[in-house]
């Protein structure tokens, strides 16, 4: 009778038992590939994965009207999808502007005098996460996504470079891959999740857990104001005013791309020659 070794018995690998070896596998194995593929410096965007391209919003307003217009009595389910379908028009305009940074970002990126351009990261799902793999691939770059299996909204876009696709169970594996990899972030709007990345990489940099000069920009600065209170953090003293330097904002690719170009070729002079540098 063959018995399967330990490394090879799949009901004990996924049993609560051996949640140590499966969270230890989601650190050493990103790591085997990143390093096969030389992967050392990403720019990692954040963003809602409800966000469509313009395209797909303009059908859905244009098949509203059209139901309206066919309603002889306009009730409010129909104003409500009206409604729905102009926010989700405006919204798409974050989508464009991911798609067009993220090439931006490539193209200088690919040209520049280096082993390794820096690697557009996204969290591998739909949304903005989609559009800034697709920037990249617009660009003809290489770009990697940090899935994660949920229950909804998930699923591994069509734009990431097959070889840097990741899928990942635990969140905090998840997050210390952003991270670790990072030297830049992009915060476009979003919801829970993109709120809770942001505050952990805030908090990190703020308490000097992550030592490393990491410029952020939150993109859609209308959104973020209304989202967050900052002035008012500042004011009852819960951050201090220098706290409000560790990120900008940025309300068109272009200006995006000019901040973080020249923020990135001021950190390239301070790279001590390691691979993963400032860790």
């Amino acid at each position: 009778m063959s018995v399967p070794k330990a490394y090879n018995n799949l009901e004990f690998l996924n049993s609560p038992q051996a949640r140590t070896i499966r969270i230890l596998s989601e650190f050493l194995e990103p790591l085997y590939r990143f390093k096969r593929q030389g992967i050392r410096d990403t720019i990692v965007v954040f963003g809602s994965a409800r966000v469509v391209p313009r395209a797909h919003a303009l059908k859905e307003l244009k098949a509203v009207k059209a139901k309206i217009k066919k309603t002889k009595r306009v009730n409010r389910n129909l104003l409500k999808k009206l409604r729905d379908a102009e926010s989700v028009l405006e919204l798409s305009g974050y989508y464009e502007d991911a798609v067009e940074l993220a090439y931006l970002l490539t193209t200088w990126s690919m040209k520049l005098d280096r082993p390794q351009p820096y690697l557009i990261c996204s969290g591998g799902g739909p949304g903005i996460m989609e559009a800034s793999n697709r920037g990249a691939r617009k660009a003809g770059g290489k770009s990697v996504g940090l899935n994660i299996s949920l229950p909804f909204e998930q699923y591994s876009n069509p734009y990431i470079t097959k070889a840097l696709t990741f899928e990942f169970h635990y969140f905090f594996m998840r997050k210390f891959w952003f991270v670790y990899l990072a030297k830049a972030l992009v915060m476009y709007p979003g919801g829970f999740g993109t709120l809770d990345e942001l505050m952990e990489v805030l908090t990190l940099l703020q308490t000097k857990k992550v030592k490393k000069r990491m410029p952020i920009i939150l993109y859609g600065r209308k959104y973020w104001e209304e989202i967050l209170n900052f002035k008012a953090l500042v004011k009852y003293k819960m951050v201090s005013p220098n706290d409000m330097r560790l990120f900008r904002f940025a309300d068109t690719p272009q200006e995006a791309f000019q901040y973080l170009k020249k923020e990135l070729i001021k950190l390239r002079s301070r790279n001590n020659g390691n691979m993963y540098p400032g860790k």
